[in-house]
Parts: C-alpha cells; structure tokens; sequence
C-alpha cells in the first residue's frame, strides 16, 4: 500500500537491483529518503562504489558503515578467497554465499542510525519468493526482528519489504513501473564476482537475475 508521503525512510541499499528497485519504491512512497551501505569484508567493494553513484543520481543521501567484523567471524564465500563459490545450492544446506547474520546485523546498524535521525521507517530488498533458502530473507524473520527492535530501542520501527512476495520477474515489472528499467538494468550490481549488468553469467546471483529478466521481458513482449 501507498504511504501519505508524511514520514522519511532508510533504504539499506547494496547498489543492486533489488535495493535499487526499492529504493525508488521508497522515494514513491516517502517525503525523504536516505539509504545506508555495508562494508562487511566482502570480497569486492565494487558494490559500494555502485551504491555511491546511484544514490548521487537519485539525490539520496547515503552513509557507508564499516562492519566488516562480520567477515572474520563467518566462513563465507563472499568474504573469504580461498573458498570457491557455490554455483548451485548444495541438496539440504545452505550455498556457501549465505553470510551468517547479515541481514540481521545490517538491520540492526541501520536502526540505531535511523533513530539518530528521527527516522521510523526502514525499507530493506529481501525477499521470500526468489532467494537461496537464507533463513534471514524470510517474512517471520523480519517481522521478528522487527519486535526485537523496537523493544530493544523503545521506538516504533516499521521495517518496509516491497518485495517479499514478488519473485525476479516481478522485481523487474516493478523496477518498470517506477521508470528504472534500464537503470536497475544497466547500472547495478547483483553478481557475487563483483561484475556490473548482467555480471558473470554463471553465479547463483546472475542466474536468478537473468531468469527473472527474461520472464518478464517474454511477459511484456506477450501484452505488447
């Protein structure tokens, strides 16, 4: 549902296409909008870069955070190279890109900062639909630590997730209607290989990325 346009939002933004669709979503719906990245010692800062450059284009405040103590403490393919990615989900575990904790802990930084700023409303890109099976993607995790917060903070936090129930595809329609298509498209970082656009080709990230964009592109093309 539309917000009034009342209130202000922190977007926590990777400068990838799900963050960058929601942080449009956010600009739609919200009176301001300011969005936060993470160095968590991932392999690549590349997506910090992206993140800097597409909040500058979208005249959004952006803050950097450094908590790349996360990195040291998980056994990761994101932040650690000497342990190859996995290019498909190992059958009744995890891939080995699923960071432990991190949305957790990214959630958790961007409310002390949105309470500094007076700020309420936090927007964050994960999603239940199309994702690895990471446990802190899920509605009942957020919906969760949302509890969690506003009682560890004694402040009324809504935590915003525009796309939980939208598969790739549909991220795609949506980044369309807010008149981002070809900037979610062309100038975003989704692949785990730091690789910008379409990426690599063949990380799980590029695949799901690259699947949902033809679905939607074979919808779209069929309505015309």
């Amino acid at each position: 549902m539309k917000q009034e346009k009342k209130e202000a939002a922190l977007v926590c933004f990777s400068g990838g296409q799900d963050s960058t669709t929601c942080l449009f979503w956010a600009l739609e719906n919200f009176s301001s909008v300011c969005a936060v990245s993470f160095v968590y010692g991932q392999k690549h800062r590349k997506e910090t870069e992206i993140a800097a450059r597409i909040t500058r284009r979208a005249n959004v405040p952006f803050e950097l955070l450094d908590v790349s103590l996360l990195g040291q403490l998980s056994t990761d393919s994101l932040t650690h190279t000497g342990i190859p990615m996995d290019e498909e989900q190992p059958e009744g575990s995890y891939p080995n890109t699923f960071v432990p904790g991190r949305n957790m802990i990214f959630l958790s930084f961007a409310a002390i900062l949105a309470r500094s700023k007076g700020i309420r409303h936090i927007v964050t890109g994960v999603s239940e639909t199309d994702f690895s099976g990471y446990p802190d993607c899920r509605d009942t995790f957020i919906r969760s630590l949302n509890v969690t917060l506003n009682l560890a903070m004694d402040y009324p936090f809504e935590i915003h997730t525009p796309l939980m129930w939208r598969d790739k595809a549909q991220v795609w329609a949506l980044a369309d209607e807010l008149g981002v298509f070809d900037l979610v498209r062309n100038e975003t970082l989704t692949c785990y290989n730091g690789v910008v656009a379409d990426g690599c080709g063949h990380c799980p990230a590029c695949k799901l990325r690259k699947q949902g964009l033809e679905k939607y592109l074979q919808i779209k093309n069929a309505s015309n």
